[in-house]
């Protein structure tokens, strides 16, 4: 693996020198985009707009609309922004991980140690463990300014970047059944039943495999073959009766899938 940003976590006045790297990586099928007459591949271009003539990467810079002209920001403009940031995850705080509302996750993140900075990680790994608690703290990467969650996993810390507020959007135009809506206590005690049907002794979540693409393959196999491939809708799985406690005892009749 090749780590996408270096710098160090600020734990108080302890500074840990660290690595990040990708902890998620794409397993999607490869698909290119062709021109549906001669299967010839499609390139996108960055194009001049006044010009209309394509710009090489190396021409392009990043520019804020102000008044009636651009500010042109260089690389370094970025790190003067913040510079605090630009190398540090700034430890804020530290709070029990149920409080964070899983909405607010977004990408996660290893982080290795840099060299000098073992006993430091493994000290902060240790505390977090002990206290049961996770650490809130901001950084910059990519130009960005992002709010995280550092955990420990194992032997290892991993960071979460965490989307801020004003990223979530409001639920007030949804239309949602008040806390207040009558349910019947059998009701009640059968759902309980079906979730305690379908709870495993343990819970593993490598069973769930992406089978689609696998299916998907097959299709395009077929298809490279000459052979045409059948389109069996799915039935929809509908309920005989409205009545939601005759469903519930329906839903308990039927067997676990594996």
């Amino acid at each position: 693996m090749r780590s996408i940003w270096t710098g160090a976590i600020g734990f108080g006045l302890v500074n840990i020198p660290i690595k990040l790297y990708s902890a998620t990586e794409s397993a999607r099928l490869d698909l290119d985009m062709l021109d549906k007459r001669d299967h010839a591949r499609i390139h996108y271009s960055r194009i001049n707009a006044e010009t209309r003539k394509e710009v090489a990467w190396a021409d392009i810079v990043k520019g804020f609309k102000y008044d009636d002209d651009y500010v042109v920001l260089e690389d370094e403009d970025f790190e003067k922004a913040s510079p605090e940031k630009s190398k540090t995850i700034a430890i804020e705080e530290f709070t029990e991980e149920a409080e964070i509302d899983p909405a607010f996750y977004d990408t996660p993140y290893y982080i290795e140690p840099a060299k000098g900075g073992e006993r430091a990680y493994a000290l902060l790994r240790a505390a977090l463990q002990d206290t049961g608690k996770v650490a809130v703290g901001r950084f910059v990467m990519r130009s960005r300014e992002n709010l995280c969650l550092l955990r420990p996993s194992g032997s290892m810390l991993v960071l979460m970047k965490l989307r801020f507020a004003e990223e979530i959007r409001d639920t007030g135009e949804l239309k949602l059944p008040s806390e207040k809506t009558d349910i019947k206590t059998a009701e009640l005690k059968m759902a309980e039943s079906l979730i305690a049907q379908l709870t495993p002794k343990k819970f593993d979540i490598g069973k769930y495999k992406d089978n689609y693409d696998a299916e998907l393959m097959k299709l395009i196999e077929a298809k490279a073959k000459g052979k045409k491939v059948k389109t069996v809708k799915p039935k929809a799985k509908t309920a005989k009766t409205v009545d939601l406690m005759e469903q519930l005892k329906a839903s308990l009749g039927h067997k676990k899938a594996s």
